[in-house]
This record gives C-alpha cells, structure tokens and sequence, in this order.
C-alpha cells in the first residue's frame, strides 16, 4: 500500500514548505508530482519553485509543457500522473485522485489556518484509513519544522 502522508501547515505556508519537501523527494531519486485545485494555483507554484532560493531552482514543468514524462517534478490541476512520479503532492485543497497505490507516497498538504482544509483533511484521513491505508501526521513546530505526531 501507499505510504500517505499529512503535512498540517501552521507557521509556514505552502510556498515556502513545498520547495524543501520537493527537494527532499528528488534526493531520493522520485519523480514529483503535485496537484493543485485550480489553475492560478499552479502557475503561482510554477512560479515560486524557478525563484525559492537566489541561487538554484527547481526544474519542472507543468501542464501544457512538452515532453510531459522527462520533467523531474511536474505540476498539475489534473488527476493525471504525466511523468511517472514516485511521490504525489496534494495541495490547494484539490481532491484526492484516483490510483492512489501507484505511488511510494502522496503527500497531503493542507493549511491549519483555513477551517475548509482542516475539514478536508480529516475527511480524508478517516476515509483513507477506512481504505486499509497507513497513515502519518506531521505538524510543525514553532520554528516551522515538521514533527511527527503519534
């Protein structure tokens, strides 16, 4: 089964977490994919991970883009997994897609500041669990680095 993961923002925002947690997953040697609900979502992420640090980028691309399956990490407002990718970032409170189990992981993002997200969240969660899934939960700390609760 899939290892799902929740990521509960609280003293970050999702701009500035999700470059690091990208990071991390092209560390591994994943492919990432993430999902937005809309749009405008997408190309402000677009946007943020070519400038997130003075000095270096993410390279992805992004629905529309050619050579859709080369991109190390893609982003999207579809369902669709158009690289191949290992992980799945869920975020912008976009709706789980189907085919969770061909992925080593999807990570569920949400903002603990907007009550629709945390309702959401635990929607998710319970109907996940229910699914036989294993589950974990990252929270951040004060100074916005993750700990996991038990």
């Amino acid at each position: 089964m899939t290892d799902i993961v929740f990521y509960h923002l609280t003293e970050t925002t999702l701009d500035e977490a999700l470059p690091v947690l990208i990071e991390r997953s092209l560390g591994r040697g994943w492919k990432a994919t993430i999902q937005t609900h809309s749009d405008d979502v997408r190309d402000r992420l677009d946007a943020r991970l070519w400038e997130y640090k003075a000095d270096s980028f993410l390279a992805h691309g992004r629905d529309g883009d050619p050579f859709e399956a080369e991109h190390p990490v893609f982003l999207t407002s579809t369902e669709l997994n158009q690289n191949g990718s290992h992980i799945r970032f869920v975020v912008d409170n976009a709706a789980l897609p189907d085919g969770l189990n061909s992925y080593e992981r999807v990570a569920i993002m949400f903002d603990g500041n907007d009550e629709s997200a945390v309702s959401q969240a635990r929607n998710n969660w319970k109907s996940l669990k229910a699914d036989g899934h294993t589950l974990t939960y990252w929270k951040q700390s004060m100074e916005g680095k993750w700990e996991r609760a038990a």
